[in-house]
């Protein structure tokens, strides 16, 4: 039916049309402490999985190699992590948060979160539930999508 195949359309470029504006509004709020949404999902990421390689690093953010070690320069001289020699590989680099870079996601952190209530405020958990279901099916669909494709 039309209508359907309307509203199948609308979800998804109002849910791409959200992730554009929420980076958007996102980036505005951090930019003050002189962090982009990337430097931000770093410091998430060393916080969420303590010290990272390189590699494992590019692979969690889904960043090329190239575009991560611009990023980690551009961290590195604001002092918010440490590139360190890793015990096992000594060829290997492993990322890790400075105090200064602690505090900084402590910062942003509680500033995401005060944001997601701002932007959350008229919308019931049962709503937040609903709609967190229908995203992670979405998720799961194409996921299983990429999969079949990839698989000869």
């Amino acid at each position: 039916t039309l209508s359907r195949i309307t509203e199948k359309e609308q979800l998804f470029d109002e849910m791409a049309a959200f992730n554009r504006k929420l980076r958007s509004f996102f980036d505005a709020r951090v930019a003050e402490k002189g962090l982009t949404l990337a430097r931000a999902r770093t410091l998430f990421a060393l916080s969420r999985r303590g010290s990272l390689t390189q590699q494992e690093l590019a692979e969690e953010l889904e960043f090329e190699t190239p575009t991560l070690v611009r990023l980690l320069d551009a961290m590195e001289k604001q002092k918010l992590i440490e590139r360190r020699s890793d015990e096992i590989d000594r060829r290997a680099k492993r990322i890790h948060m400075t105090p200064a870079g602690l505090q900084t996601f402590e910062d942003v952190d509680a500033q995401a979160k005060a944001m997601r209530a701002e932007i959350a405020l008229d919308i019931s958990t049962d709503e937040i539930r609903v709609a967190l279901n229908v995203v992670r099916r979405l998720t799961g669909n194409l996921q299983k999508l990429s999969e079949e494709e990839v698989t000869p």
